[in-house]
Parts: structure tokens; C-alpha cells; sequence
């Protein structure tokens, strides 16, 4: 057999494999390394979000020139509570990701690149060419699986250019004090300058599907009820990321046949927000450390890395099943507020995804706001096959 042309092929040109991509060539450049995207552009239409103290300072340190907006605080709105919370808030967008990450991999990028198929060690292409690699990573999103019951948040965004200032000094990462539309709904608003806003409607449903039209009906009535006059609608960008209700994680990887995948692909995220960046970025540095890049051993490796995030994230799905099994979907908001009272050191161990054994029972403390009935059999159901999702 021909020696491979590559060490590695990164498929798909996204969050996950765009920051291996760059990690790998910052620490490693000896390395034979193809990004292969299929769009123009890295990124594709994204904003992705985190927290400061979700990543390490070193983990902030390098992803720092990525960085579009960071706020020092944020606020979260239910019916009976209105919050501000300190705490850098940071957002990148997909523009200026494209704009770090496409001169620091150069000849390493291959844009309208369509893959058709690939495999550990190779990468077919639409057009027919097959290009042959020491490994292949799979990062072009979430695949269809038996092995994960999944509810899903739905959203809708718009950046919007409006006629006069907003008057918001951070953003609103959950605004839930809107009509819930058979679902836990709120709207997601980043200020991105004294006139110019993302403002998102956000739904925690059972399917992945909502009407678009109805999501921009949505915006429009919020924008409106805040007193806010659109000069333009900017962009849109929309999606539907997985929330984990429960699954078997020895057979998802065992179907996964040694093919080494990343991001959403791989179940790196936070089961419970759907925040991704913090995992794609010790994904990225974990690589990057690794002795061997051959299929086998970063197949191994990053299911280890998988796995050990599912047994450290099985509270996340108790959480999850709570809010999509037990009582109404129009009341889930009741389940985030009661949340959101909570210390604020508490809240940022959640999303940082570190909660202690006193963190968890903290949250599960006093009344609960689900019948106690229903919220007993959805902590039962920890197998896929016991829960009915959608196709």
C-alpha cells in the first residue's frame, strides 16, 4: 500500500475539527494536516457562546483571538424572577472565526470540498477523488442514532440592525417570561453594539422540528413588545441541537466501527445548555497531545475522552429527563427558575459541568417543581428504549 498523502484529514470544517485543525498547526506543523469544508468559508452561520470560567486559563489563553464580544455579566428573566449574574460571557462568531483560522491554516484548508463517505483512512469526495490518510476525523455534525433518546433546542436567530440604541449594557441569555408554545421557550439576546442586537427564539421540544416563519413571528413580537424599530434584519442563523435524555454509550461507539469523529458527531457537549465550545477545546488540546495520530489509536482516544465525559454528565441527563418527562411542557420554565435562584457559584460549576455532590444536592432540594410522581419514573428511565422520542 502507497504511503497516505496526509497524517490527518479533518471532514468537515465546523467548530470541533476547525479548532484541531488550528491547534494541531500551531503545535504541531510538521504534520501533514487537510481541513476539507464544503462551503467557502470556515464557520458556516454561527454564534457560538460560553463562559469564561468554563475554560481554563491556559484554554482561554489560546482561544482568545477568536473572541468577537465578552461581556462581564449577564441576565436571566422567568415570570417570578429577574437576575443579573457577574461573570465574563463570551461569544464567537463564525466571521471571525473564518477570519483567524483560514490564514493560519493556508494550503491546510480546502474549501468546496463536498465529502461523500468517509472512513477512518480515507475521505471520498462527491466528484469522486479519494484522498488517503494516517486517520480521519468525522466533524460534519450529529448523526441519526438509536442508542441516544433526545429531546432537542430548537432555535431561530436574527441579527438585527435597529433604529436607535437597545439600552442593554449585557446580554440576556434566557429571557423566559414569553408564551412557552408547547415547550420550554425563552429568547437568547446578545447585544452586539449600542444599535445592533442577535435575539434568538430558543425552544426546549421533543422534536427538532418548528415552523421557521413562526420563530420570526416570534422575534418580530418580542422586538416589538421591547420598544425596538428594525432598520434591517443583518442575518439569520438557525439550528436544533441535541439535549441527552439517556443512551447506551458502549454500543453508540461500538457502531461507530473505529471511524474517530468530533463535536456533536461524538457527543462532546453539554447535554443539558447544548454549549459545545469548552469540550471542543479540550478535544483540540487532547489531540494535539497525542503520540500517535493513527486511526486506531485516536479512535481509542477519543472515545475514552467521550465516554468519561457521559459518566461525569449522567446528572445532566437526570435533569434533562426531569424537564422533558415530568409534567407539563408549557411549565418546564418552572424547573429553570427554581434553577436560577440557586447560588451563583452553583450556577457556573453547572455550566462549567464541574457540580460537586453538594452542587447536585442542592439542586434537588426542597420542593420540586414537577410532579413528584412523574419526576420519580423519568429518574428510572435511563435506557433509550424506555423513552419514546421521535424519529
Amino acid at each position: 500500500m502507497s504511503t497516505p498523502t496526509y497524517d490527518l484529514i479533518l471532514a468537515g470544517g465546523g467548530l470541533a475539527n476547525g479548532l484541531i485543525a488550528w491547534r494541531l498547526r500551531t503545535r504541531r506543523p510538521d504534520l501533514r494536516i487537510l481541513l476539507l469544508e464544503q462551503d467557502t468559508h470556515l464557520g458556516g452561520n454561527h454564534t457560538w457562546s460560553f463562559h469564561a470560567s468554563d475554560l481554563s486559563a491556559a484554554e482561554r489563553a489560546w482561544i482568545a483571538p477568536l473572541v468577537s464580544w465578552r461581556w462581564p455579566g449577564y441576565q436571566v428573566i422567568f415570570p417570578d424572577l429577574t437576575r443579573t449574574l457577574e461573570g465574563d460571557y463570551c461569544s464567537i462568531l463564525s466571521d471571525d472565526f473564518a477570519r483567524v483560522l483560514e490564514p493560519a491554516l493556508g494550503a491546510c484548508l480546502r474549501s468546496g470540498a463536498r465529502v461523500a463517505r468517509v472512513h477512518p483512512t480515507r475521505v471520498e469526495l462527491a466528484g469522486g477523488e479519494i484522498l488517503h490518510a494516517r486517520a480521519v476525523i468525522d466533524g460534519r455534525g450529529p448523526a441519526p442514532t438509536p442508542d441516544l433518546a433526545l429531546g432537542y433546542q430548537t432555535f431561530l436567530g436574527q441579527e438585527l440592525q435597529l433604529k436607535a440604541p437597545h439600552g442593554l449594557a449585557a446580554p440576556i441569555i434566557m429571557d423566559a417570561g414569553v408564551a412557552q408554545q408547547g415547550g420550554y421557550r425563552f429568547v437568547y439576546v446578545l447585544p452586539f453594539g449600542p444599535d445592533r442586537l442577535l435575539v434568538e427564539d430558543t425552544h426546549y421540544i421533543d422534536d427538532a422540528g418548528r415552523d421557521p416563519a413562526q420563530l420570526r413571528a416570534n422575534i418580530a413580537a418580542y422586538v416589538q413588545a421591547r420598544g425596538w424599530q428594525v432598520k434591517a434584519v443583518l442575518r439569520e442563523e438557525q439550528g436544533a441541537l441535541p439535549i441527552v435524555l439517556a443512551g447506551d454509550i458502549e454500543r453508540f461507539w461500538d457502531r461507530q466501527d473505529g471511524q474517530p469523529c468530533a463535536g456533536l458527531r461524538a457527543g462532546l457537549f453539554h447535554f443539558t445548555t447544548g454549549y459545545s465550545l469548552p469540550h471542543a477545546v479540550r478535544l483540540a488540546d487532547a489531540i494535539a497531545a497525542l503520540p500517535s495520530l493513527d486511526a486506531p489509536a485516536l479512535f481509542a482516544a477519543i472515545r475514552a475522552e467521550a465516554s468519561a465525559e457521559w459518566d461525569k454528565q449522567g446528572f445532566f441527563r437526570l435533569l434533562n429527563r426531569m424537564l422533558f418527562l415530568a409534567g407539563s411542557p408549557d411549565a418546564r420554565w418552572r424547573v429553570m427558575q427554581k434553577f436560577y435562584q440557586l447560588p451563583a457559584p452553583l450556577i457556573a460549576h453547572f455550566y462549567a459541568g464541574r457540580l460537586s455532590l453538594a452542587d447536585k444536592a442542592r439542586i434537588l432540594s426542597g420542593k420540586p417543581p414537577v410532579p413528584v410522581l412523574q419526576a420519580l419514573s423519568a429518574a428510572r428511565k435511563t435506557h433509550p428504549h424506555q423513552i419514546r422520542t421521535p424519529a
